[in-house]
């Protein structure tokens, strides 16, 4: 347990890249380049997929709720961060670091059940195709985005307000990039044994649980998809899972060696370049490995294209 001092902690300081100051604008400049395509990249895919009749199926829908996810989480990191680059420290306050912590939770646990969600439509539409209407209908999708989302809410809610139930008395120094679970708790004077039992568990049951539903589902999959008689439709299921369990890989790849390492397991910089990677580089290439290499994407975009220079032209 950690000695208190008298004072009790009402901001925080984010050292972000601080030891590497000559580096600073470089990665501010690079970071701002990749969160506006983010965002940019994100929203079309939520623009075309929402005006788009075509795309109105559980594939795209689900794929829809995940560029809001992403998008929604690189919001959630992202301005703090390039904040931080742009200053050598940055202080967040106590209730901004709580809001931060809470929707990186969010939108990172509705996530993990949304790629879940995703694997299962996939399994339904490669295994099952024929009853694949009756079995992703309307009601079941809506069933698993409304759960995806309430189990983001409902971690979020009980982690955040369990870590800052904690009393902070200094140092206030995160050595980190954003207020995550495990920078903020290391700052904690308290003893938070049980708190990370539970964190451990509950991890576990949000990142491996889905993950192992995945990795069943693509195993039946695989072997569906070697059955398949014709060549054509074999690439087609092929280049779809691929894109998705691309996402896959590099979103719980991540995720697992930020919240399943222990403690001493990577250093302070190793842990901010992990970071980095599902908050960065995750949301940035959802759109190109899921969806602009899809043709029926791209079909529906030219089509909204050519409807607005029609448009223009009347």
């Amino acid at each position: 347990m950690k000695k208190q001092n008298q004072s009790s902690v009402v901001e925080f300081i984010l050292l972000g890249f601080s030891n590497f100051p000559e580096l600073q604008k470089q990665l501010f400049g690079v970071f701002l380049i990749i969160y506006l395509v983010t965002v940019m990249g994100n929203a079309i895919i939520i623009v075309i997929i929402s005006l788009a009749q075509s795309l109105h199926v559980p594939m795209y829908q689900f794929l829809l709720n995940l560029s809001v996810v992403e998008v929604s989480f690189s919001a959630a990191i992202m301005p703090e961060m390039l904040v931080v680059l742009s200053t050598e420290k940055t202080t967040i306050t106590f209730a901004g670091c709580f809001a931060q912590m809470y929707f990186i939770l969010l939108f990172g646990g509705t996530e993990c059940f949304l790629l879940g969600a995703m694997a299962y439509d996939r399994f339904a539409a490669i295994c099952h195709p024929l009853n694949y209407p009756v079995i992703m209908n309307k009601n079941v999708f809506m069933k698993l985005v409304m759960f995806s989302w309430a189990s983001g809410i409902m971690v979020a809610t009980v982690q955040t307000t369990w870590v800052f139930s904690f009393p902070f008395c200094g140092p206030n120094e995160i050595n980190h990039l954003s207020c995550e679970t495990p920078a903020v708790l290391e700052l904690a004077c308290a003893d938070t044994f049980f708190f990370e039992i539970y964190a451990f568990t509950g991890t576990i049951l949000i990142i491996l649980v889905p993950f192992l539903l995945i990795l069943l589902s693509y195993v039946r999959i695989l072997f569906a998809i070697l059955k398949m008689p014709s060549n054509t439709g074999r690439q087609k299921a092929f280049s779809t899972c691929a894109s998705h369990l691309t996402s896959v890989t590099l979103f719980y790849g991540t995720a697992n060696m930020t919240y399943l390492q222990p403690k001493s397991g990577y250093s302070p910089d190793s842990k901010k370049l992990i970071s980095l990677s599902y908050s960065l580089l995750t949301p940035l290439l959802n759109p190109l490995i899921y969806s602009f290499r899809n043709s029926e994407m791209k079909r529906a975009l030219m089509k909204l294209w050519q409807r607005r220079i029609d448009l223009h032209t009347f």
